[in-house]
């Protein structure tokens, strides 16, 4: 007869049981590693977001200043979104505003069209959502397969307790209860293993769906205000 003691329970676990429980153990503690290891990026990514976005909202203008800032915040999907327009922007590196004299800015020698910029705007974004979403399958699957794990063990472990009570040849208590027991521990951990995972996964699912809608919107606003400042130029020489 079982005692509250767990490793008498593990003990008296069959082979089949027995691996189930390893597999369940395995995807619970590379889960919560997981979500050990996505909370601290998305914490980091967090940071770096807003400090761009900052500098960027002080000074819009300063695009060397906020070139500097983007550089630095290398987890801020904002600030890949606005390296990567710069770099196809100003191939000639004229990050500086207007100097004073007589020479007019060339940035229009280096203007691709708006549509191209929207399409590496896109580009940028998914790439930044993919990097967002690894290893988050991971947790998906975990929480979809390992109660169905479990299931099996239980499933299992009572096919192992009717055994026994044919052997015994009594359907009593003392004979039906410890095997049941055993074989809902299955069930117990694949539920241990599921529900963290699962809440994480949707939980870290809205954050990047979040951070994707603040990056969209980032973007436009970025991208209006290069078209106007391409315009300034031109409509400075048509006036004169």
């Amino acid at each position: 007869m079982l005692t509250g003691n767990p490793l008498e329970l593990f003990s008296s676990l069959g082979t089949v049981s027995l691996i189930v429980l390893f597999i369940l153990f395995v995807c619970s503690f590379t889960s919560w590693g997981i979500i050990a290891y996505k909370w601290r990026s998305f914490t980091n990514s967090a940071q770096d977001e807003r400090q761009f976005l900052h500098t960027y909202e002080l000074q819009p203008h300063d695009l060397k200043k906020i070139c500097h800032t983007a550089k630095s915040c290398v987890a801020s999907s904002s600030a890949a979104v606005f390296l990567g327009v710069m770099d196809r922007w100003d191939t000639d590196g004229n990050l500086d505003a207007p100097q004073s004299g007589d020479r007019a800015p060339t940035v229009e020698r280096s203007l691709p069209s708006r549509q191209y910029l929207e399409k590496v705007v896109e580009h940028i974004i998914q790439r930044q959502i993919g990097r967002q979403e690894a290893y988050l399958p991971f947790l998906a699957t975990t929480g979809n397969i390992a109660p169905f794990i479990g299931l099996f063990g239980t499933v299992v472990g009572v096919i192992n307790a009717f055994q026994e009570i044919g052997i015994q040849g009594s359907a009593s208590i003392a004979v039906v209860a410890p095997g049941v027991a055993e074989a809902l521990v299955a069930t117990a951990v694949g539920l241990f293993a599921a529900i963290p995972a699962v809440v994480a996964y949707n939980y870290f699912l809205a954050t990047i769906r979040k951070s994707a809608f603040q990056v969209e919107a980032f973007s436009i606003e970025f991208l209006n205000a290069l078209t106007e400042q391409a315009q300034e130029p031109q409509e400075a020489r048509a006036t004169h």
